[in-house]
């Protein structure tokens, strides 16, 4: 402060925002392209179903008709049991083996796992965490080595049904 004849005056400090600026967009530039995409969890090619299911043609690259798996629901929405097909299988782990015995591991162009689907037709009132444990059976595995091996990626539901519903 400078005291001239009794008067205070303050000096004038002024921010330089062309700095600033160059700085916040250093470091946006820095987090944008150290930024590393992780594997996407759960990203699935599904197909909700429609208010009436339709009678379509069916898709002529497709090698196996759509393996149709049926979840049905017990009291409180617990899974009462779990069929693909006509037979009935015991637990998540059997349905997973069922679709590798069907589709097998090969990926790529031309492979089973790449044109089949699964239909998942599961009661009204089932608990959401064994519909996610039916897809995470048919959709594909972690190898040992750390790869993700995709067995079927066309998953489709029925409209839901009460229990006990034909």
């Amino acid at each position: 402060m400078r005291i001239r004849h009794g008067v205070t005056t303050l000096n004038k400090i002024e921010l330089q925002m062309t700095p600033m600026i160059d700085i916040v967009f250093q470091l946006l530039t820095f987090f944008i392209m150290s930024f590393k995409i992780a594997t996407v969890e759960g990203d699935f090619s599904i197909k909700m179903p429609l208010a009436a299911p339709s009678a379509g043609q069916p898709d002529p690259d497709q090698l196996l008709p759509p393996i149709r798996v049926r979840l049905t629901a017990g009291p409180g929405g617990e899974l009462a049991g779990i069929r693909m097909g006509e037979r009935a299988l015991p637990n998540f782990s059997a349905l997973h083996n069922e679709i590798i015995g069907i589709v097998g591991t090969q990926t790529g162009p031309g492979s089973l796992a790449e044109s089949a689907e699964v239909e998942l037709d599961a009661d009204y009132n089932l608990q959401y965490r064994y519909v996610i444990s039916a897809i995470t059976a048919v959709s594909g595995y972690v190898d040992p080595n750390g790869r993700i091996v995709k067995l079927i990626e066309k998953i489709k539901f029925s409209p839901p049904r009460q229990s006990g519903a034909l």
